[in-house]
């Protein structure tokens, strides 16, 4: 079994030292926001407050991503990810909402 890196968004990792840089790694996750998510957030868009719906569905993505991310670099035999950066974006379209997540990051092998 391949173990998965250490994942980390600094350019080093404390207390390491970077032997070699192995390559970029990178991570995309789609994750839809169902009709009862959006009409939950609608309401919050009337009524103000946070959107506990959306926040989880943000959540999901983000844990998704980073563990498929992790998984990449161990794959390459790499102890962790540096400089890890994240994108969230919306797509949305013919009454369907999804959330688009994309991490990145530079797989290291550390002493």
């Amino acid at each position: 079994m391949i173990s998965p890196a250490l994942l980390v968004t600094t350019h080093s990792v404390p207390g390491r030292e970077v032997r070699e840089a192995v390559g970029i790694v990178s991570a995309e996750c789609v994750l839809g926001i169902n009709v009862f998510r959006d009409f939950l957030g609608g309401i919050r868009d009337i009524v103000g407050g946070r959107s506990g719906t959306h926040q989880k569905a943000l959540r999901e993505a983000r844990d998704a991503c980073l563990e498929e991310l992790a998984q990449a670099a161990g794959q390459l035999g790499a102890d962790a990810v540096v400089g890890i950066d994240m994108d969230y974006s919306e797509i949305s379209g013919g009454g369907k909402g999804m959330v688009l997540l994309v991490a990145t990051g530079t797989a290291v092998r550390l002493r």
